[in-house]
């Protein structure tokens, strides 16, 4: 199983509580490298709004996980996940190729339709049919990624004679993020990874959110890998996500069980958030993966 970690993007995720700055986000990316773990990820989104209406800032995604790539060398690097609202599909096509050119052949193509109203809503986006607009975009991103000149005629995007020059030097991985049964069936079609998040310890909703993605895996005929957000708290650390976050907060060998736990439940990759973001909760994380090893 391998195990990854949430970069820091924006709001609180500063090492003292604060908005991070490029150093903060490159200082843990190139911890979790050096401690032997396997991926990095960020979020992507232009603003979070609160419930109570607080507006938290957030640098631009794609452009730090470019950064990322340049200053990394060996772990996998990727959105989680990407919003289809954001960028047209051939872009995000282009954007991809470049980013795993840049990265030695390390992207993972994390993507998913977009969720968070206010931030459409500021930057006058569509928030109507957002599932069908991502299916006929990420029809258009895989195709394109995959080395098809695509042309395509759909409801909300039209290609023509599209395709990637120069083109990817590999099959860029795709994962699609999504839980309902729409969103199995293009995860099944065309990712080849998918994830579901946020938990702290298995519950009900991880076990029938994983029958539910299998099945439809099963029905769909190709190998879709498992991917897992876990939120994990270093245990003096006070909450800082949302209230009523599932945040896991134990010792490292609670958090080595919890991990054995996750495996055995047969996920291929546990993408962890922790709190706070720091190279000191990273190397927790590693130590914990040791321990699962040992």
């Amino acid at each position: 199983m391998k195990i990854g970690v949430m970069l820091p993007v924006g709001g609180s995720d500063g090492p003292t509580g604060e908005m991070p700055r490029w150093s903060d986000v490159r200082d843990v990316a190139q911890a979790t490298e050096a401690a032997g773990l396997d991926s990095v990820w960020l979020a992507d989104h232009f603003h979070y709004q609160a419930p109570d209406g607080v507006v938290h800032g957030m640098h631009e995604s794609w452009t730090l996980l470019s950064a990322v790539a340049a200053v990394t060398e060996r772990v996998e690097v990727g959105n989680m996940v990407l919003c289809a609202s954001f960028r047209d599909p051939g872009l995000t096509a282009k954007m991809a190729a470049a980013l795993d050119e840049v990265s030695g052949g390390r992207l993972i193509l994390g993507v998913g339709a977009g969720w968070h109203d206010p931030e459409y809503e500021a930057f006058g986006l569509p928030t109507d049919h957002r599932v069908g607009r991502f299916a006929e975009w990420l029809e258009i991103v895989a195709r394109l990624v995959r080395g098809e000149t695509v042309d395509f005629e759909g409801t909300y995007y039209k290609t023509a004679n599209a395709t990637l020059a120069p083109p990817p030097n590999r099959q860029i991985p795709i994962l699609v993020a999504g839980a309902k049964p729409r969103m199995l069936g293009l995860t099944a079609e065309w990712a080849d990874a998918w994830n579901t998040a946020w938990y702290g310890a298995p519950n009900e909703k991880l076990t029938q959110t994983l029958a539910a993605f299998r099945a439809a895996v099963d029905k769909g005929g190709r190998p879709v890998t498992t991917t897992i957000g876990l939120i994990v708290r270093e245990p003096d650390q006070a909450p800082t996500a949302e209230e009523g976050s599932p945040a896991f907060a134990g010792t490292v060998q609670e958090l080595a069980d919890l991990l054995a736990t996750y495996r055995d439940l047969g996920t291929d990759h546990l993408i962890i958030s922790p709190e706070p973001m720091t190279p000191a909760s990273v190397h927790r994380i590693a130590e914990a993966k040791r321990l699962l090893q040992a």
